[in-house]
């Protein structure tokens, strides 16, 4: 038995305990494990973050609300006026942008560990553009059968993983043969997009578009109601699967001589991930470059081997919310969508990730 020595696992190990926890064990209830400090403190600067920036997206608008106002609405201590713009005009945007972000940044956390590649995110592997395209199939042919752009782009983006795992399956799957049979079929769903863009009239063509670039604008408990249901079954799935994942980088024939059903244990997290970014896509459409830079970031916060779902999700909706405020501000009389903006701060992160790929000569 080998240990693959480039393996992120294996590269962390060796740069000294910074990198490693404190480990406990208790005799009732029989647990143990390793509690990681840094990682710990980065959570909860993280989460304190993540509230600052939701009072402050809930503070901007035409009719500007002091900060103090905000939190007093959101305890139920303010004035009824501030309340209601509050909790029935803003907050429930606000809602849909930080879960939207949680649980693309979990989301990306999963595919990049599963495949041990820092590029591996659903953008890169087909499963935002398969929701886009089902969704655009709806607005310009008419095939929405009364399930309207949600449920469509749920429906897009578990058949576009389906097929992306089904093309990639010889004798098992690999976290490579999936990356690049996934894009494959982002690019087969883009050019379909593009064929239906081009078909559809001006009314169709807008619609579509509005919602292709990832949008916050008109969001209410409708779209939010879905995704906080989804983020309470398939959070805390997604960390109960942390340890297995975790041997999965240490490659495949070491995972599986620590005990690990290696294919059993990679199609629950891309099924649980496919989730994730599925109900995130069909509540604000897909919000570009999120789940690719959310995780990374995250991981260099907290200095760890691998990337930490919890992390990178509250990362994720940092970044949601921020990019919110900025599309809403930067110019005057002008609100842009959300996707905008995250593209524009993620593709610098892109091309980084690509350059040091390059230069280490491994994909990740």
């Amino acid at each position: 038995m080998t240990v693959d020595v480039n393996s992120p696992v294996s590269k962390g190990l060796s740069k000294g305990p910074a990198r490693r926890g404190r480990p406990f064990r208790l005799a009732r209830p029989p647990v143990s494990g390793v509690v990681r400090p840094r990682l710990l403190a980065v959570c909860a600067v993280l989460a304190v973050a993540v509230f600052a920036a939701l009072c402050w997206d809930v503070s901007v608008g035409e009719y500007g609300i002091p900060l103090t106002d905000v939190a007093g609405a959101l305890t139920g201590s303010g004035d009824a006026g501030t309340a209601l713009v509050v909790q029935e005009l803003r907050l429930p945007r606000a809602m849909v942008g930080l879960l939207a972000g949680l649980a693309l940044g979990v989301s990306g956390a999963l595919f990049q560990t599963m495949t041990r590649n820092p590029l591996a995110s659903p953008d890169m592997i087909g499963l935002t553009q398969g929701a886009g395209t089902a969704v655009v199939a709806g607005i310009v042919l008419g095939w929405d059968f009364g399930l309207g752009p949600q449920l469509l782009g749920l429906l897009g983006a578990l058949a576009s993983a389906l097929l992306v795992y089904t093309l990639a399956w010889r004798r098992g799957t690999t976290g490579y043969r999936i990356i690049l049979v996934g894009i494959g079929v982002s690019w087969m769903c883009l050019s379909a997009t593009d064929y239906l863009l081009a078909r559809g009239g001006r009314f169709e063509a807008q619609a579509s578009m509005g919602w292709l670039v990832g949008n916050l604008n008109g969001r209410d408990w409708q779209q939010g109601a879905p995704l906080a249901v989804a983020l309470a079954v398939l959070l805390p799935a997604a960390l109960l699967m942390g340890r297995l994942m975790r041997t999965l980088l240490l490659g495949d024939d070491v995972a599986k001589g620590l005990g690990t059903r290696v294919q059993t244990v990679r199609l629950v997290v891309l099924l649980v991930g496919v989730g994730l970014v599925a109900f995130a896509t069909a509540a604000a459409g897909p919000v570009a470059f999120v789940a690719l830079a959310a995780p990374q970031i995250a991981q260099r916060l907290a200095r760890t081997a691998w990337p930490p779902p919890l992390a990178a999700g509250l990362t994720g909706a940092l970044v949601v919310l921020v990019s919110d405020v900025l599309a809403r501000e930067l110019i005057p009389d002008t609100e842009l969508p959300v996707g905008i903006v995250t593209g524009v701060l993620g593709a610098p992160v892109l091309l980084w990730l690509l350059v040091r790929v390059n230069r280490a000569g491994s994909g990740g």
